[in-house]
């Protein structure tokens, strides 16, 4: 049985979508970064919030495999190409999150914009720690 604390500092701001830290015991799991194309490995859209869509349901399979859930998610990196959408998109994001992985905050996350993914139709990537 896992047990996890959102580690949240005295006095700071309280995070909106995401935990500044998580502690964690339990097994590991390490899902390497999905993209958003589906399981014969195809592209069904070059929009960004398919493809957000489709990397967190590929996530999704990925911890069912070792018997885990969106609530044993505890890190969470997002590799984006453009800043810009992303912010622009947020509610999107948002909206598409909570349908797929239900409204889980507890997980520190970090977004990073990188040049380029090695999927030439990737807009992005994400990884995630789970503990179970």
């Amino acid at each position: 049985m896992s047990t996890k604390q959102t580690l949240q500092p005295q006095g700071w701001a309280q995070p909106r979508g995401y935990a500044n830290g998580v502690a964690a015991s339990g097994r590991h799991i390490f899902v390497a970064g999905q993209i958003g194309w589906n399981a014969q490995c195809q592209f069904e859209s070059d929009d960004f919030i398919h493809q957000v869509r489709q990397a967190l349901l590929n996530i999704q399979a990925v911890l069912a495999e070792a018997g885990a859930r969106s609530e044993h998610i505890t890190r969470m990196t997002w590799y984006i190409l453009d800043k810009r959408e992303y912010i622009a998109r947020a509610k999107e994001i948002g909206q598409v999150y909570r349908e797929v992985l239900g409204r889980e905050y507890a997980i520190a996350m970090t977004a990073v914009q990188v040049s380029a993914l090695i999927e030439d139709r990737a807009k992005v990537e994400i990884e995630v720690t789970a503990v179970v």
